[in-house]
This record gives C-alpha cells, structure tokens and sequence, in this order.
C-alpha cells in the first residue's frame, strides 16, 4: 500500500479544544483521499459513533506521551481524548474504547 503524503497542519487547522478544526480535516482529506470525520463529542448511539469513538479511544490510550505537559497544561493528546468525550487518563481511555468495541460487536451479532 502506497504511503500517504505528510500534511503540515498550521494553527488554524487544529482546533484549541483538541484535535482538527473542520478547515484542517478538509485540507487532510484533499492531499491524502481520506475521509476523516469530526470526533464524536457525546455519548454515541449509533453503531458507527460506537464503534469510532472505541477505535479513538483505544488507539489514542495506548500512544506514547504524556497528558500534561512540564507545564502543567494538557497536551494535544489530553485535548484530543478530550474532544472525544473522555475526561480520564490513558489506562481508563482503553478500557472505555474496549468496552465500546465489545458493545459493537454484539450489536453486530444481534445480542
């Protein structure tokens, strides 16, 4: 698979709350052909929200760095898990996507 081309992201493509504004997902989306989403900001409902939000959530648990940084502020990482409606550290942000992903899978089984 052919590797996508690097974006550079300036400020006014990420958003202050965490994550990309919509002009920074759109400029993704037109170099590389992706099709990235907003993050799910609230409870999912919807299978496809559940299942986003628990992808999000493991991945982004598990990546390396920390949430504040020698400041004290949060990280682009703390703002990020933020945006997607999780307030805890990293360890509960995996379990919580685990949890998701486990939902989703029933609801695909028909549990």
């Amino acid at each position: 698979m052919p590797k996508k081309p690097s974006v550079n992201m300036n400020k006014k493509d990420k958003n202050p709350q965490g994550g990309l504004s919509q002009a920074g997902r759109d400029k993704y989306n037109r170099a590389t052909g992706s099709n990235l989403k907003a993050p799910v900001k609230r409870t999912p409902t919807t299978p496809e929200e559940i299942r986003r939000q628990g992808s999000f959530l493991v991945r982004m648990g598990s990546s390396a760095g920390p949430l504040k940084d020698e400041k004290g502020e949060k990280t682009r990482l703390k703002l990020s898990l933020e945006a997607w409606n999780h307030k805890g550290d990293k360890a509960s942000a995996v379990a919580k996507g685990r949890n998701l992903l486990q939902r989703y899978g029933n609801i695909k089984k028909g549990k």
